[in-house]
């Protein structure tokens, strides 16, 4: 199997368009902003979200992220736009100029499970009064 190299942006013709060479990162997730979470609530929606197929949670430069790996329903097979003409304004004020073509998407921080949220809580949150510094007992495995 040949491996396939990527053509830089700094590598294509001036009047090369970067979407020809794109598998359409930008269409292939949403992420919304979200508060930084400071109390156990927070943490608990936190986890919440994460239970959901898809869903996980990054941070930018301490900012916060609820990202949702979920394909638009008008990319088609060719990477490009069905609707083009018509598509929505968030995607008209798109620009390839700071696009992610090249992006390797790492994060501050990316939280992909519920437990993964726990885990930073307790390191994060001070304790609660009689909490023990142990971590959580894991329940029993069922008996066969």
């Amino acid at each position: 199997m040949a491996l396939t190299v990527k053509i830089q942006r700094d590598q294509l013709p001036p009047d090369a368009v970067l979407c020809d060479h794109c598998t359409a990162k930008c269409c292939r997730y949403f992420a919304l902003p979200m508060e930084a979470p400071t109390t156990r609530k927070d943490f608990e929606t936190m986890r919440w979200f994460l239970m959901h197929d898809r869903a996980a949670v990054f941070t930018d430069n301490d900012d916060w992220y609820l990202v949702v790996h979920t394909t638009c329903k008008h990319l088609q097979d060719d990477h490009r736009c069905g609707i083009y003409m018509t598509r929505p304004q968030i995607c008209r004020a798109y620009s390839t100029k700071d696009c992610e073509y090249e992006e390797d998407w790492i994060y501050d921080r990316y939280f992909e499970t519920s437990e993964q949220v726990d885990e930073f809580m307790e390191v994060v949150l001070p304790r609660q009064r009689g909490q023990s510094i142990r971590s959580r007992r894991p329940e029993l495995l069922p008996v066969l």
